[in-house]
């Protein structure tokens, strides 16, 4: 299941007969495209034992949360038109009991633009699509890694340092008590300040999970502040600007401006900051190979559709790469949904069919066969992507860093937070002594949301030169964190990804990836996909585990 250098073109009917032909011809659960989401649900199945038949068009594993090789990136993100794919001529004929209706393919991916060539040698890299990406050492999906036995077949380094842009210079995120007594950038009454706060949020933790609602000596938090903004709540114990930035942006990863309350599209009440402080909290030192609380897995993040399509054959599911859904077939009687006609012109069957987001099904299809979409909350369905190779290090003598630019730390009108992740070879990206770096930020806009991830390119690196659309220049200094020179920019792309939301029924479409760094929104969406199709079924039961995942030091490498 190794990653794919290539990315194949549309089939046409003059080599249908290299298809495959597939044997049974009927299945509980037929799953188009291996992207995290259909890879997680299809595991899911065939761990409840349900029959399934997972195909994809690419040669690859991973679909939207590939890893890819950058001239392979190029080629993935360039679109594809409706009118350039001419569907089978098998696909236009109905047959006696069933309707056909085509599918085509929808651009996800727009805005494409590239600077520099490629570093030799070019195929010694490996981009994630859905970057950047992490996850929290104790959050659900590595949970789910252990339950399910797909953490035999990942592995993973930790995150080495997080830091934040402020007032034109990095400083860095402590993570623990000791770290803060470290830093050098916070003064006392700033590191007095976040040590209270911690404390705070500790006991209050501690004190949930025991059920015990009382500790004594200790100032709780009342229920009435657990409705208001979390930066309300903030403000209220007296954190400076800085320090508040930290909490929202660098360790619970709000997107969007908190301290706007008034027009901030993901407002963050204080239970939900309380609820993301408590995670972050368990994932520091939760193993002890693992220095922050962030993991990366080794080779990419399609490693972890991979791992979880492996899982999926072990419990009988069969896979065929390379093969394209043409249609879907509907019953002539009752309107219903019954399969999917391949590439091959051969015609398979289920109750059930989950589609990749790139698939446009057609509007004309009846009723009740898709229901509702879900409903992205307030997010206006844009995420602008940079990725950039480098010839050193954003912060001296470290391999993998988060950095986080605070709305607002570029210019006025930056309305949401800039992520940056760092990788370097000992996570096997690229080659030695060059960095793979990844930069995302939502929008509404793709020239806004490129002029933000151009901003923060021109912040981190020598070699950019950036202009805002107004004509005023970005200017920063060409120095980094601790005086140090910055790295040297060798080539990048900048792209924005549009956002699709899951749909339901008889035939569900999966999301694209989300604008978060983590996988808590994928794990619940996921989820409430399988319930909806199998609510008597359990998503992958502990019961079930393998006996050799019980032990959590095992996981990073």
């Amino acid at each position: 299941m190794a990653t794919a250098e290539t990315v194949p073109s549309p089939p046409s009917s003059s080599y249908e007969n290299q298809y495959p032909s597939i044997d049974p011809t009927t299945f509980d659960l037929i799953v188009c495209g291996t992207g995290l989401y259909e890879s997680l649900l299809s595991a899911a199945a065939a761990s409840a034992a349900k029959s399934v038949l997972h195909v994809d068009p690419n040669p690859f594993y991973g679909s939207h949360f590939s890893s890819l090789s950058l001239p392979s990136l190029a080629s993935f993100l360039h679109p594809v038109d409706d009118d350039d794919r001419s569907p089978l001529s098998s696909a236009d004929k109905d047959s006696d009991d069933d309707a056909v209706f085509d599918l085509l393919r929808r651009r996800l991916y727009s805005d494409v633009e590239t600077s520099g060539s490629f570093p030799e040698p070019s195929k010694g890299f490996l981009v994630d699509l859905a970057g950047p990406r992490f996850l929290y050492c104790s959050d659900a999906m590595v949970d789910l890694l252990l339950r399910s036995g797909a953490s035999n077949h990942v592995e993973f380094k930790s995150v080495d340092a997080t830091l934040i842009y402020w007032e034109g210079k990095l400083c860095p995120v402590p993570d623990s008590r000791e770290a803060i007594f470290r830093d050098r950038t916070l003064g006392l009454a700033e590191k007095s300040q976040l040590t209270k706060f911690l404390r705070l949020i500790q006991n209050h933790i501690a004190s949930e999970e025991s059920g015990d609602s009382e500790v004594q000596g200790v100032d709780k938090i009342p229920p009435e502040s657990m409705e208001m903004p979390f930066s309300d709540f903030l403000k209220s114990k007296r954190l400076p600007p800085k320090i508040r930035a930290m909490i929202i942006y660098a360790i619970i990863l709000a997107n969007y401006d908190q301290e706007d309350v008034e027009s901030c599209k993901k407002l963050i009440k204080t239970k939900d900051g309380i609820e993301s402080l408590a995670l972050y909290t368990k994932s520091v030192a939760r193993f002890p190979n693992a220095v922050g609380a962030f993991l990366y897995p080794i080779f990419g993040h399609g490693e972890l559709p991979q791992a979880f399509c492996r899982c999926a054959a072990v419990k009988g599911a069969l896979y065929v790469l390379r093969m394209p859904v043409t249609a879907l077939l509907i019953d002539k009687e009752t309107g219903k949904y019954k399969g999917v006609r391949l590439g091959s012109g051969q015609d398979v069957f289920s109750n059930q069919v989950i589609m990749d987001p790139s698939f446009k099904v057609p509007s004309s299809i009846p009723p009740g066969n898709i229901m509702h979409k879900e409903k992205a909350s307030s997010f206006s369905g844009k995420v602008a992507k940079g990725i950039c190779i480098t010839s050193g290090s954003i912060l001296p003598d470290s391999s993998n860093v988060l950095v986080v630019f605070p709305p607002k730390s570029l210019y006025p009108e930056q309305s949401t937070a800039i992520q940056v992740l760092q990788l370097s070879q000992n996570v096997a990206v690229c080659p030695p002594g060059l960095f793979v770096v990844y930069l995302s930020t939502p929008c509404n806009d793709a020239i806004l949301g490129k002029e933000h991830i151009n901003a923060a390119k021109n912040a981190l690196f020598l070699g950019t030169e950036v202009e805002k659309s107004d004509g005023i220049s970005l200017s920063t200094n060409s120095e980094g964190a601790e005086g140090e020179n910055k790295p040297v920019l060798k080539w990048s792309i900048t792209y924005v990804q549009d956002q699709e939301q899951a749909s339901f029924g008889a035939v569900c479409s999966c999301p694209m990836p989300d604008e978060n760094l983590d996988y808590r929104c994928i794990m619940e969406t996921t989820k409430k996909l399988f319930t909806t199709m199998y609510p008597e079924e359990e998503f992958f039961p502990a019961s079930r585990a393998p006996d050799n995942t019980e032990e959590d030091d095992s996981l990073p490498e």
